[in-house]
């Protein structure tokens, strides 16, 4: 091969070194724009999680003294959801840490964690559910479960601490209204000791069941006007809020 042949990949083998170059320099351009953005994310995320955190505690000590019904109960556990879904699942958990230690210094340890257990567990659950866009069956389902070992939970702990066993109480609540539901079904029988037992079971369940729907409802509504939409409801739900409005 002859100089004059090679001559002219000279010009192309320049552009592509200006090219890499070019590329490289847009490269560091765009990582240290991402530093500079995670620099000044990071103030804002502690701020949020901690504001969060202490709303999370609010709404659940103004229950506890003022209590409003379902109402306030509704948003137990969607500030943390909400900090999940702004920040990811590390200042999910920070979140529900430090809405129990503040609800510990505030209310004393049993009552924080009568919330930590399941409404803090139950705000990270729902925030990795609506930030991976599952359907709401799905994650109502698993709140539901986590909802149920929330009670059961609250009924050892405070049948440790009371010296007296609460399931006993709970089990004559369900009697009284399995009773009540024969007697106007016309059932001349009285309730097995086994079946008041998955009378209860089943009660504990469809009662968290109904509550993370509302819990849902609520987020679907509040949420979207923050600009951190959940996934869309069943299309039923849509049409029925649709026709409401």
């Amino acid at each position: 091969m002859t100089i004059s042949d090679s001559l002219p990949d000279e010009p192309e083998e320049r552009h592509s070194l200006k090219s890499q170059i070019e590329a490289d320099e847009l490269l560091d351009k765009q990582e240290n724009f991402s530093r500079q953005q995670l620099k000044a994310d990071a103030p804002l995320r502690m701020v949020e999680t901690a504001f969060l955190a202490s709303a999370s505690s609010l709404i659940w000590f103004i229950n506890n003294y003022f209590p409003l019904g379902p109402v306030l109960r509704i948003f137990f556990p969607v500030p943390i959801a909400l900090v999940y879904l702004r920040w990811g699942n590390r200042a999910a958990w920070m979140a529900a840490v430090v809405s129990g230690l503040l609800l510990s210094v505030l209310m004393g340890p049993v009552r924080s964690l009568l919330f930590v257990m399941p409404f803090a567990f139950m705000g990270v659950l729902l925030g990795a559910t609506w930030h991976r866009r599952v359907p709401w069956i799905v994650s109502i389902t698993l709140g539901t479960l986590l909802g149920t070992l929330g009670v059961f939970f609250r009924v050892w702990l405070l049948s440790v601490l009371s010296g007296e066993d609460l399931w006993i109480y709970l089990i004559n609540q369900t009697t009284d209204f399995l009773e009540w539901l024969f007697l106007k079904l016309g059932i001349l029988a009285t309730p097995s000791v086994f079946f008041i037992q998955v009378g209860a079971i089943a009660l504990i369940i469809i009662n968290n069941f109904i509550y993370l729907f509302v819990v849902h409802l609520a987020a679907w509504l509040l949420l979207d006007r923050l600009g951190n939409p959940i996934p869309r409801p069943p299309r039923w739900v849509q049409v029925l809020m649709d026709n409401e409005g």
